[in-house]
């Protein structure tokens, strides 16, 4: 099964995220592995990286890299910009390839993607476009700052457009300093948005709590036994 993970904007904790439905799913004995279809900004696949670690697993090896990190590009912009100033074009027909691959191997394949939705991967398609060929599920990820009402609302608005389903938001209290505009704003999205399956990620600590992996669990319900 795919699950994508999206973002309302870049740096709202998608990654963290990733990692943490991974090491639940693994948990519960099922086969899992993510994905970071396009990593740029980077001189290797950082974010993949990240979610071996909290996913307590080893780096994929070569061949597996292939499937999991399709492309890399070092210049920190959107993935057809990037792309480009390396003389180089990002294919969404590839993309399907090696998605459909690992979903071949895996009970679970989380998609961690880059950005938001609308982020182009190349001069005609988005990130949305590779979202609505296989239709799974979504994961949103937003951040508890000024601001989030409306870009969290708004994505949700596009993904139903498209006719995909929203599993659940992750909302992230990283970097929070006004306790009462997080809770207001969050909120307000489940108003706005009919979104009731929410997991509240605290600020990051070094270990991962066991409250947090309940209530990991607990978002995660419709997947488990």
């Amino acid at each position: 099964m795919i699950l994508f993970i999206t973002g309302t904007d870049t740096g709202v904790g998608k990654t963290y995220a990733t990692g943490l439905l991974g090491r639940v799913l693994l948990q519960e004995g099922f086969r899992v592995i993510t994905q970071k279809p396009i990593q740029t900004g980077a001189q290797k696949p950082e974010d993949l990286m990240l979610h071996r670690k909290l996913m307590n697993l080893p780096a994929d090896d070569e061949e597996l890299l292939s499937l999991t990190n399709p492309y890399l590009f070092s210049y920190p912009a959107a993935p057809e910009t990037a792309a480009r100033l390396e003389g180089k074009k990002v294919s969404l027909l590839h993309l399907k390839k090696t998605l459909e691959s690992l979903n071949k191997r895996y009970d679970f394949v989380l998609v961690e993607g880059a950005g938001g939705l609308d982020v182009p991967l190349n001069e005609k398609e988005t990130f949305l476009d590779l979202f609505s060929y296989f239709l799974a599920p979504v994961v949103v990820v937003s951040s508890a700052r000024l601001g989030t009402i409306n870009h969290t609302v708004l994505t949700v608005e596009a993904l139903k457009r498209r006719g995909l389903y929203v599993y659940g938001l992750i909302y992230n209290l990283f970097g929070v300093n006004d306790d009462f505009l997080a809770l207001t704003s969050l909120q307000n999205i489940k108003r706005l948005t009919g979104i009731d399956n929410i997991l509240t990620l605290p600020p990051l600590e070094s270990q991962i709590s066991h409250t947090l992996l309940r209530c990991t669990r607990r978002f995660l319900k419709s997947f488990l036994p």
